[in-house]
């Protein structure tokens, strides 16, 4: 049934408020990220088998006002494909990810872009440069694709719910996307993607790769703050992996440089040799001398024999802080070493995350924005009336009340940038 009047809405939204449901937004722009972007369509399926098309911005019906839909809000689920991207069109309760279900349990993305129909093909192909094509694709069309989509979702709403990564994770990402990033004169998105077979985000869009930004080649030139009061401020995590396995191996470094801490056991080395030296070793083969003489790396070669026999013993790890199970059924060609690595990146990016969800409650009062996460750092929108107290009390979210230090630096661009780790 599609859904055009008060009436009509009333009566389906009785249901709905007593059903679990598939939801399958579909929005006006193919390409645009969900923030510039606008809902066409939302197909409702509910689980006791009765469907129905919402529309908001179609050319073939009576629209609805986009209001309609905070009354979705129930104690039911809802499934979806993609609920980060629906958080950017409405945030509703007990939404499950039906993507981030089938990643749990396979470590890769659920594949759905074969999932079309000779309409969607043919007005994609045509009309590719113009906006808003899903607006005058034909609306039954639309349904044809989202019973095809709804069919193969039912296949997987049952597999398990990790709630830390459904909620948590999956919202902190919607939070980090949804300031944006002044690039020029413009606001531009990034959209992470946490769907990688380490499970650290990547963060790409527009033909921008946010998280492999060149330092050296005036990539981030354009990068600047929106306000005019403003500037940019980031913080950087010091030694972050070898800080992380720390705390795993129970090692304590002292106060200070870890890396000057590590010179010590490499013997007449400079600074940024102890730093390549250990990062060689974190990543890749730890000598026998390395482990007799360094006792962190004596640990850390102890840690990587232990998981890898249990790796081998229960067909899976688990993570240190959110419990997601590595199954070896998903992982070819791995080795004691590589098996490390995927686990170094998995607590580098659940400590971020939780971490986040400690930050960003306490960002909500302020003006100063968030706008972008990569792996060790943080990159904020500094609003000057926030102060500096402002900084310092982030910073000490951030590091955990000391526990990861940071190194903080400021620029008028993402290019420029001073160190001002002594100031604060």
């Amino acid at each position: 049934m599609i859904i055009e009047t008060k009436l009509e809405f009333d009566s389906f939204l009785e249901k709905y408020q007593d059903s679990s449901c598939i939801l399958i937004p579909i929005l006006c722009d193919v390409n645009k990220h969900p923030l510039e972007n606008s809902l066409c369509l939302l197909y409702v399926k509910l689980l006791d088998g009765d469907e129905y098309l919402l529309p908001f911005n179609h050319s073939e019906a009576i629209n609805l006002d986009i209001t309609h839909l905070d009354k979705l809000d129930s104690d039911h689920k809802k499934y979806i494909y993609d609920k980060k991207q629906f958080n950017h069109i409405v945030k509703l309760k007990n939404v499950i990810d039906i993507n981030l279900q089938y990643y749990m349990e396979h470590n890769e993305p659920l594949y759905v872009e074969d999932i079309t129909t000779n309409s969607h093909d043919y007005f994609n192909r045509k009309y590719y440069k113009l906006n808003r094509v899903n607006c005058v694709v034909p609306i039954l069309k639309h349904l044809e694709l989202c019973r095809k989509l709804s069919n193969e979702f039912q296949k997987h709403i049952d597999l398990p719910v990790h709630q830390e990564y459904n909620d948590n994770i999956i919202d902190n990402l919607t939070y980090l996307e949804s300031a944006g990033l002044r690039y020029d004169k413009n606001i531009v998105f990034s959209e992470y993607n946490p769907y990688t077979s380490t499970g650290r985000p990547s963060n790409r869009f527009g033909g921008i790769n946010f998280a492999a930004l060149n330092k050296t080649d005036g990539s981030r030139q354009p990068f600047k703050s929106r306000f005019e009061n403003g500037m940019l401020v980031e913080f950087d995590y010091d030694a972050y992996h070898l800080r992380l396995i720390g705390e795993v191996v129970d090692y304590k470094f002292p106060e200070g440089s870890v890396h000057e801490h590590m010179a010590r056991f490499y013997g007449d080395v400079t600074y940024d040799e102890s730093k390549n030296q250990s990062f060689q070793y974190l990543y890749g083969h730890i000598p026998i001398d390395v482990v007799q003489i360094n006792p962190f790396f004596g640990k850390v070669h102890d840690y990587i024999n232990e998981i890898w026999s249990v790796y081998k013993q229960r067909e899976f790890i688990t993570s240190n802080i959110y419990n997601k199970k590595i199954f070896r059924k998903n992982l070819s060609d791995m080795n004691r070493n590589k098996l490390f690595n995927y686990k170094i990146q998995l607590m580098e990016t659940e400590n971020n995350m939780k971490m986040l969800s400690n930050l960003i409650p306490f960002l909500e009062s302020y003006k100063s924005k968030l706008i972008l996460y990569s792996y060790d750092s943080f990159l904020f929108d500094f609003n000057l009336d926030d102060g500096v107290d402002f900084l310092k009390k982030i910073k000490k979210i951030i590091e955990s009340n000391g526990l990861f230090p940071t190194k903080t630096s400021k620029g008028t661009n993402y290019h420029e940038m001073e160190d001002i780790t002594e100031k604060l």
